[in-house]
């Protein structure tokens, strides 16, 4: 497996969108309604706003399998010293691999060059693949916090964080 981690570029609009989409709704199927995660999908993950996302640096980093993109991690500074991750998907084929590993390890360590002290993380609760994820790389659990989305339904979102 030939693996590199890059920055996106313009030309990883669809794979990215794609990738996003399908992590997304796999993280939610069993959670919300079909209506509330098209929705989600289709204000999130259209081709137009992952392009500008990509532009604009929301999505940081893309890992390459053989030139196939394989996953994504975006994330910024929220203050001074606090990193967080705000998207994070590793298409379904290559998990299990490493490749998350990577890219997180990617985004932490320009969090650090920018003066994260402190990497913050929001998972949907029930998260099978995030949640273990992240606790194995030293994320805990700091709270929940509940929110009513459009559609009426509850959405209980866990705030992870870790020292880097």
């Amino acid at each position: 497996m030939n693996l590199t981690i890059i920055k996106p570029k313009k030309e990883h609009t669809e794979a990215v969108a794609s990738i996003c989409a399908s992590g997304w709704r796999q993280t939610a199927e069993d959670l919300y309604s079909e209506t509330y995660i098209r929705k989600n999908i289709d204000f999130w993950y259209n081709l137009k706003r992952v392009s500008d996302d990509i532009e604009s640096g929301v999505y940081t980093h893309i890992a390459l399998v053989d030139s196939e993109a394989a996953g994504v991690i975006g994330g910024g500074m929220t203050a001074p010293d606090v990193g967080e991750i705000f998207v994070f998907y590793v298409d379904e084929k290559y998990r299990f691999q490493g490749i998350g590993k990577k890219l997180l390890e990617a985004l932490t360590k320009e969090q650090r060059k920018s003066g994260a002290k402190e990497q913050w993380v929001s998972v949907q609760e029930g998260n099978q693949l995030g949640i273990p994820f992240y606790e194995a790389k030293g994320f805990t659990f700091q709270k929940k916090k509940m929110e009513r989305v459009e559609t009426g339904e509850k959405m209980i979102t866990l705030r992870y964080m870790r020292q880097i």
